[in-house]
């Protein structure tokens, strides 16, 4: 794992979380901002799975210092590999030293049972489409104890 400029990966996010569509959105408005973190993760050089993160409010308390997890990917073939996880722990101790208090996504709710099983909590109530994708989704998160 190691952190990028999102740039680097735009293509991989449309082609696992887009279908390949080139019409479809996969940059963020904020993945310039100064406090936006991009993780890729890489087997050798080829860059296999992505995570960007941006301070956001968090849906739960807005007292908290909160990042927005977008465009979490794994490439397909290495799917169930441990690439997501280990993605999501490099992405954790960053955000702590930037003083992070909650992480949060909209999670597709095909990915639920990846996100509980590594300490993710689901908002009761929050199902929804995805105005991008039009697949259903639900909001997460996971605080972060000191």
């Amino acid at each position: 794992m190691r952190f990028v400029r999102a740039g680097e990966l735009v293509e991989l996010r449309r082609r696992v979380l887009r279908g390949g569509d080139p019409s479809s959105p996969a940059r963020d408005d904020r993945d310039d901002d100064e406090s936006a973190l991009h993780v890729g993760g890489f087997l050798g050089e080829r860059l296999v799975a992505s995570a960007s993160w941006f301070l956001a409010p968090s849906p739960t308390d807005a007292s908290l210092v909160a990042f927005q997890l977008r465009f979490m990917a794994t490439d397909v073939d290495v799917q169930g590999c441990g690439y997501g996880s280990l993605m999501l722990d490099a992405s954790t101790a960053a955000l702590r030293s930037r003083g992070a208090q909650q992480l949060w996504a909209y999670a597709r709710d095909s990915a639920l049972g990846f996100y509980r099983a590594t300490g993710w909590s689901v908002l009761e109530g929050s199902q929804h489409l995805s105005h991008e994708t039009q697949l259903p989704h639900t909001v997460i998160y996971k605080a972060l104890g000191d």
